[in-house]
């Protein structure tokens, strides 16, 4: 009975160790995939967009740029309501992702905030006569950096006048009117 009992102990362990070593070999395989996959994809330049549609440009679309209240507490927020609107003659893709359609929060010369510190992916729009597009944006009176860091982990700005603005980062000419903020 005892020598029973050694000789299933004894298979339950090698069949655990035999278990494990498969394990680790599937997850270096699925990682070595990975990193062959990550590789790939890096090499492999950006795809265009196919359709024969244009790009739209400054010509194309109005950009317009609101504020929720233009005073807020420091350490507080404020919601933007961003507007592409359509003004051109053909039909025209534009990328309205915060990462191409950029709200810059500056003071004096210094730009304090950018939406587009953080990546996007592209979120492209057919736009026709007649189309807006409008979406809300809220800034947490932070100043961000040239890396993306956690809105909760970004220090809060001073008391001051700010200015917002809404551009199209592939296009200088595409760009709102100042919109000011004051923090205090």
């Amino acid at each position: 009975m005892v020598l029973t009992a050694l000789v299933v102990a004894l298979a339950l362990i090698a069949f655990c160790f035999y278990s494990l070593g498969r394990g680790v070999v599937a997850i270096s395989d699925v990682i070595r995939h990975d990193d062959l996959t990550a590789l790939v994809r890096r090499e492999v330049p950006s795809a265009k967009h196919a359709s024969g549609v244009r790009d739209c440009t400054a010509g194309d679309v109005r950009l317009e740029l609101s504020e929720q209240s233009q005073t807020i507490p420091v350490g507080g927020s404020v919601d933007f309501t961003m507007t592409v609107a359509y003004k051109g003659s053909g039909s025209c893709l534009i990328d309205v992702s915060n990462a191409s359609r950029v709200l810059t929060i500056t003071s004096g010369e210094q730009t304090i905030w950018k939406s587009d510190a953080c990546p996007a992916d592209p979120h492209m729009l057919l736009m026709s006569k007649g189309d807006k597009r409008v979406d809300t944006l809220t800034w947490n009176a932070d100043s961000t950096g040239s890396e993306c860091v956690d809105d909760a982990d970004l220090p809060r700005v001073n008391p001051g006048t700010y200015v917002a603005k809404l551009s199209l980062k592939n296009d200088a000419a595409a760009v709102s009117d100042p919109v000011p903020v004051i923090v205090q």
